[in-house]
Order: structure tokens, then sequence, then C-alpha cells
């Protein structure tokens, strides 16, 4: 027997676009206005002042001691990241693609950082030459490394990612603990640490990075004691004192039914304790939290025009001009198990009170073109925009956009 419909979950409320005269307002512009502007739909937008607002909340929970990394790959559009190099502390990249966006940025190559496990020759070379600092995650990166810097006459400034020996508990997605792809097993890092100080790299630091998507601060804060400990032990093999500690994130944002927004202040907290062993124990060592989706996820939303009204066999479908290959992640097909539908509205009609059951799917050839299942949304035909929230991290840049011909997307900074 299902559930009484009060009694079933919901999405936390989006309350961070206000609505005015029915329409959600992005960036100090109606959602109609806004669309006019653009163009044309599908778009995203990214609104300024939410992402402001996300830094200057966390710089109030934060120890001031604790700098705060921007890691692009969450959001890499060129617009996004170059208002976000002047709010935080430093960049973190993942490719010379990304790392090119980042210094034409304007941002400080001493507070970039690149990580990933397949980092090409070439791409290491970019890296020295631009005095950035390297995420070692393999041997063979020592070597080639030793060999770039000779060349460039340039020390390779490096820390090295740590394949630790547990999990980011509730993690939506894990990137530590067990076999994995990413980093350096911990058993093995006092080779490497040995490597490092006889490639005569310059040694600053380790980065750990346990696991994404947490709303838990218990599990968040358990991981970031088990780091900092296990940094304190393996600062005993270092070449050089550790002046570089990167402690990862995790920090997740509400995109399903039943989930909160994340309580930050037991995390704040906890920093607060590790900082301050760590004028003892790591007298050096500068903290660094690198997060992506926390800080732009919120702030972005998908909009795409309905086109069509259907109803097959009593199901209610709005067939809209985007879908998959522009938002993969709402489809439920970048790293769902079971589908669930992110938070949508129609965007137009924000404040409507008539609701009906409706599917917002796209224009593809394809069941997997799905945007919203069988939710209340309000009652919407031809013209109008649904907008899908929690949309500003993986969105664009992480979709299928050439897929079966269709046109790409607009992204704005409103």
């Amino acid at each position: 027997m299902s559930l009484p419909e009060r009694q079933l979950p919901v999405h936390a409320p989006m309350n961070q676009f206000p609505v005015k005269d029915g329409e959600l307002v992005v960036g100090g512009e109606r959602l109609s206005h806004l669309a006019a502007r653009v163009g044309q739909t599908p778009f995203y937008a990214y609104d300024r002042a939410l992402l402001r607002s996300r830094v200057d909340e966390l710089r109030k929970v934060l120890p001031a001691t604790v700098k705060l990394h921007y890691a692009m790959k969450a959001n890499p559009m060129p617009a996004v990241v170059g208002f976000m190099a002047g709010l935080v502390d430093g960049i973190d990249v993942a490719s010379a693609g990304e790392l090119k966006v980042a210094l034409d940025a304007g941002a400080n190559p001493k507070e970039v950082s690149f990580a990933g496990p397949g980092k090409r020759d070439a791409e290491l070379r970019q890296a020295v030459a631009s005095r950035v600092l390297i995420n070692l995650e393999s041997f063979r990166e020592v070597v080639a490394l030793e060999v770039i810097s000779n060349e460039l006459g340039l020390p390779a400034r490096v820390a090295v990612r740590v394949n630790p020996d547990f999990e980011l508990k509730g993690s939506g997605m894990k990137m530590g603990g067990g076999p994995k792809q990413f980093g350096v097993d911990v058993e093995q890092m006092p080779a490497l640490l040995a490597n490092i100080g006889r490639a005569g790299l310059a040694f600053e630091g380790f980065h750990l990075f346990a696991g994404s998507q947490n709303l838990r601060p218990d599990s968040i804060c358990e991981a970031q004691q088990k780091s900092y400990e296990l940094a304190v032990r393996l600062a005993q093999d270092a070449p050089q004192p550790v002046r570089f500690l990167n402690l990862g994130g995790g920090f997740g944002i509400p995109y399903f039914p039943g989930e909160q927004r994340l309580d930050l202040t037991s995390i704040g907290d906890n920093l607060a304790q590790l900082t301050q062993r760590a004028k003892t124990e790591l007298p050096q060592a500068e903290f660094v939290i690198e997060l992506g989706r926390y800080l732009v996820g919120e702030a972005g939303i998908y909009v795409t025009r309905i086109v069509d009204r259907k109803v097959s066999r009593g199901q209610v479908y709005l067939v809209a001009d985007g879908g998959l290959h522009h938002h993969l992640s709402a489809s439920g097909n970048f790293g769902q198990v079971v589908r669930k539908n992110y938070p949508v509205t129609i965007g137009n009609k924000a404040d409507l009170t008539q609701k009906e059951t409706s599917s917002v799917v796209g224009p593809l050839c394809t069941p997997l073109d799905l945007l919203a299942d069988r939710m209340s949304l309000p009652v919407a035909d031809v013209g109008d925009l649904a907008v899908i929230y929690q949309s500003g991290a993986y969105g664009a840049s992480a979709s299928p956009q050439s897929f079966l011909g269709h046109p790409a997307c607009i992204e704005v900074l409103v």
C-alpha cells in the first residue's frame, strides 16, 4: 500500500530565487524577460548574488586560516570561473584546458592546483611552466616531472594526492578508500615520498579527497579528522615540511525528495579544532577546503520551453526543447542507480495553485530523455518555461550536447 501523499518525502524548499508576479526572478530579472534577453531556449542561468552569498556563508563558518578553493570542474564556464576567482582563495583544475581558463580568468598561479589521474606529459609541462601546484597521482608522474623540471630549470611544485584507507561515509560518489584510480595508495606513500626527494621536486603537502555530495556533517567531520591524522603520520616521511594540506570537500546540496541542506556549524567547529592542533603538529601547513558543487550548484537553473503537450493513456507529457543532451544529471543518467527527480517547476507560473501530475520530457528519440517523471507541477501548456533547480554544477559541460544533432544550449551569468 502506498503512503498517503502528505507522508511522502518532498524536496527541500527551493527559495533561493524569489517569485514576482508569478515568475521566478533570477539575477534580478523576471524569467520571461531573461529568456527574451538570452534570445533562445534552452539555457542555463547562474545568479551572481547567490554565488557571492554562498561564499560569504562559508567564510562566516570556516576558520579564517582555512583557504577556500573552487573546483572548477563543477562549472567551467569562463564567466563563472572569472567571477569565482575574485571570491575564493584558489582554483582547482583537472586538465590543461581548465588550467588555461583559470589563468585567463586571473587566478593566482600560486593558488592553482592541478589534479587528475591521467595527466599527459604535455599537460605536466604546461603546469610546471605555469608554476601551479601539481597533485601527484602516480610514480610515473614523479619521473616525468623530474625530466620536465630539469629541462625547464623550474622545480615542479608538487603535493601528493593520497588514496586513504577509509571512505567518506554517506557520500554520493566515493573517491578514496579501497582500489581507486585516484591518487597513491597510503601503503605506497613512503616509497613515493622518497622518490620525490631524490627527484628534487618542490614538495608542498598532501591532497586527500575521500568523496563528494555528502549531506551528513558527522561523516564529513570524521573524514576530515582521519585525513588530518593521516597527513600527520605521512609527514614523518616527507622530504620537506608540509605547507599545503587539502582536506577535499564533499559538501553536498539537496537534489532529491527527503534531502535537507547541509548544516555547516559542526564542520566549522571541527576545522577550528584541527587547525589548532596543526599549530604544533604541522606548524607550516595551510589548510584548504576544495568545493565545487556546493559553491555553484544551487545558484543555477536550467530553463527549457514547452513545445508540445500530450496526454497518453491518462498521463500528461510536457515535451520540451531541451533534454538529457543538455542536462544529463537531471535525466538520471549521470551517476544515479535509481532515477529520482530533481526539483522542477514551471518558472513563469511558479505560484500557480492549480497543479497536475505531469512529466517533462525532451525532444530526443529515446525514453531516457526524461527531466521530470510524474511530478506535481503547475498546469502548463505550449510556450511555458520549465525550470530545473540545483543546476549550477555538472550541467552543460557534463552532458552530451552533440547527441542526436540538436542545438547546443546557452549559458549566462546574471
